[in-house]
Parts: structure tokens; sequence; C-alpha cells
């Protein structure tokens, strides 16, 4: 279950670690969409991105789901 979680390492912790000086290398999906989204005010493009990531967490769900299902017989559905 926390194969679908892999992609989330924590907003709080990625943009308070954040600054000028590592900003362009320490940047994040999470922190990313929020300064697409709420900084630049562009709201289409930062849903998106969040539905792109989701679709991705998704996938690796299910491949865990059937990996799972075929190892130990045991799976979600």
């Amino acid at each position: 279950m926390n194969c679908g979680s892999i992609l989330s390492i924590g907003f709080e912790k990625a943009y308070l670690l954040q600054n000028s000086l590592n900003g362009s290398v320490s940047e994040i999906i999470s922190t990313y969409v929020y300064k697409v989204g709420l900084v630049n005010n562009d709201m289409s493009y930062s849903t998106a991105i969040g539905l792109f990531n989701t679709v991705v967490n998704l996938v690796l769900l299910i491949i865990v789901n059937k990996a799972s299902d075929k190892m130990s017989g045991n799976s979600l559905w």
C-alpha cells in the first residue's frame, strides 16, 4: 500500500529547506506544483501536473498489486 505514495516525499520538508542557492536543484513535484499554481497563478497547468502524479502513483500501485498476487496469492482486489 505504501507504493502508491512513492512520489510524495513530503512537501513541507522540501519547501522549508529550499533557498536561493539550492532552489534550482532541490525542486520536487510537490513544490513545483505549489510554485506554478499559487505563485505563478497557473491553476490549470498545476492541476495537470498533479493529475500526472496521481496517474503514475496509480500505475505503480496496480503493478505492485499484480506482483503481490503472483508471488503470494494476496492482492487488494
